[in-house]
């Protein structure tokens, strides 16, 4: 995650700009939403999505990045947010916000996400590493009707 102060308020301003729960009520130009159904395929389709949704906005070198966090926030959502009341699915987000692009998956737990120091010899616990290593900054927003909306913010000079 971001060490600078400012720059840390900055990514939160642009997520408090955005409103996930608007974006979640239907598409808006330089967006792109995705419904996933809670199995453990969801994470290759994100990531398919990521990176088709990428190229398309012409920022491929940030298609990789961007496509192994949104491994890790699906996996995480379909590990944790499983047995969440409520709705029976989650959603990726994708949004272009000049000059960054910022990721969100959308899930039914209330539970918020806490990373752990990671154990490079485990086979999982690094996730949260992971998208604080790659991106450059991520956070989680209350959404209104329950549930949270995780999110990574990169830049895209492309």
């Amino acid at each position: 995650m971001v060490e600078d102060p400012l720059a840390t308020a900055d990514c939160l301003q642009i997520t408090r700009d955005v409103g996930f729960d608007r974006l979640l009520m239907g598409g808006k130009p330089g967006t792109t939403a995705c419904p996933l159904p809670f199995q453990a395929d969801s994470v290759k389709t994100a990531r398919d999505v990521t990176r088709s949704t990428l190229r398309a906005w012409g920022l491929h070198d940030l298609s990789d990045d961007a496509a192994l966090v949104v491994s890790e926030l699906v996996t995480n959502a379909v590990r944790y947010a499983m047995y969440a009341a409520g709705r029976r699915e989650i959603e990726l987000l994708l949004m272009r916000v000049a000059p960054h692009v910022l990721l969100a998956v959308a899930d039914p737990s209330d539970e918020v996400p806490r990373p752990k120091e990671p154990d490079f010899i485990s086979e999982n616990g690094r996730g949260l590493y992971i998208v604080e290593t790659y991106s450059q900054c991520w956070g989680w927003d209350p959404l209104a009707r329950g549930g949270k909306a995780v999110w990574a913010l990169f830049r895209a000079d492309g």
